[in-house]
């Protein structure tokens, strides 16, 4: 996840990543800018070009904060990660989705107790 002043000016990445191998898709435009590399059949790496202070930003950074942390909770979500990879290790989408139970829970605890960045004004 690269953080972006906007969408617009962040355009010229979808270029510069194609240029080291990234596929742009036009998913969830109005969010961000998502790439994947090698194919879109075949994802091994995600890029993620987000406007800094957009909740879509706001949210991973405080999951992420809580995590780093509240180390009890880390492992946790360890084990469901490891659990979840062997259950569905040939179908990444049901693996995320299994996971996004937890990362909500985490994420609304981590925004309520005043983790990630502060909130930008424009």
């Amino acid at each position: 996840m690269v953080g972006v002043e906007t969408l617009d000016a962040s355009r010229p990445a979808i270029t510069a990543a194609a240029d080291v191998g990234y596929c742009y898709a036009a998913y969830q435009v109005e969010i961000e800018h998502w790439f994947c590399k090698p194919s879109r059949a075949a994802r091994t790496h995600h890029l993620h070009l987000i406007p800094v202070g957009a909740a879509a930003w706001l949210r991973p950074i405080a999951f992420r904060d809580y995590l780093r942390i509240h180390h009890d909770v880390a492992r946790e979500y360890e084990v469901l990660k490891r659990k979840l990879a062997q259950q569905h290790r040939l179908d990444r989408e049901a693996y995320s989705q299994a996971k996004r139970s937890f990362i909500d829970r985490v994420t609304t605890i981590a925004l309520e107790a005043g983790h990630g960045p502060p909130r930008r004004t424009q």
